[in-house]
């Protein structure tokens, strides 16, 4: 190996071109490279410094410094590994209660994986904005999250913006819906190995300290199943409510039974909206009028009706569905059996959510407006 002549303002040289998202400044003039930069040899070691440990764009911001110092300067500079992340202490500020601004809180969540909760809501969210309402979706599904496909906005890069002294993440908007994911800030290609509280921080970064704006109907797309994520959404939101998701089949519907008991128990106590069952049979596209029901029939709706639950609706299964997913079109924005049934299960949620206003007391009613 080549011995390089290093010295800290070559350094500083390199860091200048690694701009922080959304302010269009580079990293060196934010202040954000300590002065401590540390040349043995080849390697190259410093500390860049974060206003607070949850930021979202500390992996990215110390990626893009390894890339600056290899590209600008050679890739024989040792420096992966090197650079440590600090953070600012920052004075106290006054709590913000988080999504104030938002009219209705709703999850869609599922007692187990495969059933098509994430499909049910991109198109629920695309078929409340096609009627003229504000809408938002965030997708804490964090270990899979699959909106940004879902969207066609796999390679966005998100930025941030200061509103009243904060900064604030700008959610990306695609088909009149504002839309946040864990998906934008790791690899695509790569797992999210985190635990339960580092997740749960990410989850909370991404509701408080983003700029939704106003909304009429604020759409969370849960982790399947029953964890601490859960308890998490329900001890930081006011929820207005849950949408259950599951399929006819016998295997879904017990799992769906002990999601409905979790957000009906005594700790959590959010309403359950109502119940969507998925996959409720198989319609060929060019034989609308036909029905084959592969994973059993009418499941959903019995267990809607044993729980004295509402049956939002029953969505079938479409080829089109799937492509339409692949593609970043959700379904909904289109003319089709499928974008129907979306659009009809829209309408029960809306009227669900009515009802559950007209229970709350004058002082907590909201009223939604459309666009």
């Amino acid at each position: 190996m080549t011995q390089l002549r290093l010295y800290p303002n070559l350094i500083l040289e390199a860091l200048s071109n690694v701009r922080y998202p959304g302010n269009g400044k580079n990293i060196v003039e934010l202040g954000m490279v300590e002065d401590d930069i540390r040349i043995e040899g080849n390697k190259v070691s410093f500390s860049l410094i974060f206003e607070r440990p949850t930021d979202p764009f500390i992996k990215s911001i110390v990626k893009a410094s390894e890339s600056a110092i290899a590209n600008f300067i050679s890739p024989e500079v040792e420096i992966k590994g090197n650079i440590a992340v600090k953070t600012r202490i920052a004075a106290p500020q006054e709590a913000v209660k988080p999504l104030a601004h938002v009219k209705n809180i709703i999850g869609v969540s599922s007692g187990k994986g495969g059933v098509g909760k994430s499909t049910v809501a991109s198109n629920l969210a695309v078929a409340l904005a096609r009627e003229g309402y504000r809408v938002g979706l965030l997708d804490a599904d964090i270990f899979g999250p699959s909106m940004p496909k879902m969207f066609g906005v796999e390679d966005e890069q998100l930025y941030m913006h200061k509103v009243d002294d904060r900064e604030l993440i700008i959610p990306l908007e695609r088909y009149g819906v504002k839309l946040l994911s864990i998906g934008f800030l790791v690899d695509k290609n790569s797992p999210v190995l985190w635990r339960g509280s580092m997740a749960s921080n990410a989850l909370k970064q991404l509701i408080t300290d983003a700029d939704w704006g106003e909304l009429d109907y604020f759409l969370i797309d849960m982790p399947p199943g029953t964890s601490d994520i859960h308890l998490t959404l329900v001890q930081t939101l006011a929820m207005t409510g849950v949408v259950i998701v599951s399929t006819p089949q016998k295997v879904a519907l017990a799992d769906a039974r002990k999601g409905i008991a979790m957000f009906m128990s005594d700790k959590i106590n959010v309403p359950v909206l109502g119940l969507i069952e998925n996959m409720a049979w198989f319609t060929p596209e060019l034989h609308p009028e036909e029905k084959y029901y592969i994973f059993g029939r009418d499941g959903g709706k019995e267990l809607a009706k044993e729980l004295n639950i509402e049956l939002l609706g029953q969505i079938p299964i479409v080829g089109s569905i799937c492509d339409h997913g692949d593609d970043g079109q959700p379904i909904a924005l289109g003319e089709t059996i499928a974008s129907q049934a979306f659009m009809h299960v829209a309408h029960e949620v809306i009227d669900a959510v009515d009802r559950r206003n007209e229970l709350l007391p004058p002082t907590e009613k909201v009223n939604v407006i459309r666009k």
